[in-house]
Formats: structure tokens, C-alpha cells, sequence
């Protein structure tokens, strides 16, 4: 569907909303009620996630169609054997072992958050930093932009001097996932290091993302 029949539709939508709508979440395009359990578009422009019903999701789907909008899409994937060494993850500048990655195509760029006593925290990564990633995992280039994230979870530098040093783990997800993720984890977080309950709950996070992702071999 081209970006002016997706419009169009949705100005239709819009002129026959005459009726007052029963309390309780609604779409934030149509204004049809929705479920608890819905699905979402990414703003491109703003970054910002909107609660949407079916019909709506669906005329944002196309991911080569340049649209303001684009569906954010429910696959989960694992990395196994990521090729992110202790030298890479430095090279990256993300100051704790955790972070999200994704490209956003209005900036051009790849962007990260990770997890502080502020909340999340953007961080601008270096293009030549990203690319050496790349190279050394092309996996990286499944990212859809604007709607998926990597989510990069790395042992702390004490951890990696032992012998049993726990390999990084690499999930591709849905960006509103991780939102989600970062916004609970934003409540949870105590002092510096996030404390026992925020620990709990990314070993939880990641438990039940694992659960959920298909393995793609390296």
C-alpha cells in the first residue's frame, strides 16, 4: 500500500468517527477500542510508540514503503556466539554491560540506550565502531530499522578476568520490547549498580526472551 493510500484511509477513518467511544484504551489513530494485548507503529520522525488496532498496524506493514509510520513487527531472535569481545564492547563507549542498539532512518545513524540511575540514557555511537561490529557479525544487518533493537547484555570487567566468564548475549527483538524493558527497569533501579531487584528482573527479561527466540547460528 503506497504512503498516499495508507493516509487516505485513515482520513476516512477518522471522518466517520461520530460516536463517543466507551472508556478503556483506544487506538491512537482510529479510536476503535483495543485490547489489553495490542500492537504498535513507531513515529519515525519523534521515536515515539502508538497503541493501534489491527487495521491500522496493517497499512504500515510494507517496510520498503516511505512512510511516516512503520509497524513494529513480533519477531525475536538469538545470537549465539556473538562476536563482541571486551575490546568492542569499550570501542562502543556504553559505560555498564547492557544496552540496546537500533537504526533510526530519519537520523541515518545507529543509536543505543542503556540502563543508569537516570533511566535510560542515549548514546551516540561512533560509525567506525559500529561498522567493526558489523564485519565481525553480520547478523547485526537483520535489524529492520526504526522497529527492531539488538539488545547486547556483556559480562562485567571482573567477570570477564575469571576463567568461566559468561560469552555476551545478543537477542534481536521489538523495539517497543524494549522500551518496555528499560521503562520497568527504570523503576526498579537502585544506586549505581541497579540493585538486587533490578538484577532479578533482567535475568527474568532475558530468561523469557530467550524462551521466545529462534536461534540463528552464526
Amino acid at each position: 500500500m503506497s504512503a498516499g493510500n495508507a493516509y487516505d484511509v485513515l482520513a476516512r477513518i477518522r471522518a466517520v468517527r461520530t460516536a463517543p467511544r466507551p472508556a478503556g484504551e483506544a487506538c491512537e489513530m482510529c479510536a476503535e477500542q483495543i485490547a489489553d494485548e495490542h500492537q504498535h507503529v513507531v513515529n519515525v520522525e519523534g521515536r515515539q510508540l502508538m497503541c493501534v488496532c489491527r487495521g491500522c498496524y496493517l497499512l504500515f506493514t510494507d517496510p520498503h514503503a516511505a512512510l511516516r509510520y512503520r509497524a513494529v513487527p513480533d519477531r525475536y531472535l538469538a545470537f549465539p556466539d556473538f562476536a563482541l569481545d571486551r575490546r568492542r564492547w569499550d570501542a562502543l563507549q556504553i559505560p555498564v554491560g547492557l544496552a540496546f542498539f537500533f537504526r533510526n532512518s530519519h537520523l541515518e545513524r545507529t543509536v543505543a540506550f542503556y540502563p543508569g540511575p537516570a533511566g535510560a540514557t542515549e548514546s551516540e555511537l561512533e560509525l567506525e565502531s559500529w561498522n567493526d561490529l558489523r564485519a565481525a557479525d553480520p547478523r547485526v544487518d537483520m535489524l529492520a530499522d526504526d522497529t527492531e533493537a539488538l539488545l547486547v547484555r556483556v559480562a562485567p570487567n571482573e567477570a570477564e578476568e575469571a576463567e568461566q566468564a559468561a560469552p555476551p548475549v545478543c537477542h534481536l527483538l521489538p523495539i517497543d520490547a524494549c522500551y518496555e524493558f528499560v521503562g520497568r527497569l527504570r523503576m526498579l533501579w537502585r544506586g549505581f549498580d541497579g540493585g538486587q531487584d533490578a538484577r532479578r528482573y533482567i535475568d527474568e527479561f532475558f530468561d523469557t526472551v530467550a524462551h521466545r527466540s529462534k536461534v540463528v547460528p552464526r
